[in-house]
């Protein structure tokens, strides 16, 4: 037989993966106290009294899950971010779509991506030997976040569907040219 402690932490990681999976699937406004509770077999109630609310729910949800920070030089930067690129195709963590589905219409999922997206932009204008690296960071990094939306939440044609690694090539030479690595 389990301890209660257990079962709390049985119930709370239930609650946790069922917020996770609606938060991603449809959005922060969408998610609802109610249908995270209805998923998980729990009272509502109970979704409250431990996350005290939806806001804070939501903050569990997405908290964790950042990609390591790029830095060196700008050819061992645009390899790093392809390496991130490539993961983030292959599999994006269920976490990094529940920020990005929500990111619109939630002032605190688009400050999770403000925030995320300047830690690492900061890294990458560092290794850019040009008077715009912070633009070109920029630019590098809405491209990124652009592409996993596309490809995980709008699933775009073509895009879906794609190998990471055709991907990954078919962008090379443009991460390189922002990175300034062929230079």
């Amino acid at each position: 037989m389990s301890s209660r402690a257990e079962q709390r932490r049985n119930t709370e990681a239930r609650i946790l993966a069922q917020a996770r999976r609606l938060f991603a699937e449809t959005g922060y406004d969408r998610t609802t106290i109610r249908a995270v509770a209805t998923a998980a077999e729990v009272d509502p109630g109970l979704v409250m009294h431990y996350f005290g609310s939806k806001e804070k729910l939501f903050a569990r949800v997405t908290e964790g899950g950042t990609p390591p920070i790029p830095g060196g030089t700008p050819e061992e930067v645009s390899e790093q971010l392809l390496d991130l690129l490539r993961s983030s195709l292959a599999d994006e963590p269920v976490e990094s779509l529940a920020i990005l589905r929500s990111m619109l219409t939630h002032p605190e999922a688009a400050h999770e991506v403000r925030v995320a997206s300047r830690d690492h932009r900061d890294p990458i204008s560092e290794a850019i030997p040009d008077d715009q690296a912070d633009l070109r960071a920029a630019v590098v990094s809405a491209v990124l976040i652009g592409l996993a939306v596309g490809r995980h939440l709008i699933k775009l044609d073509h895009l879906a569907d794609a190998d990471p690694d055709q991907i990954v090539e078919l962008l090379r030479p443009s991460i390189r040219s922002l990175t300034k690595a062929d230079d």
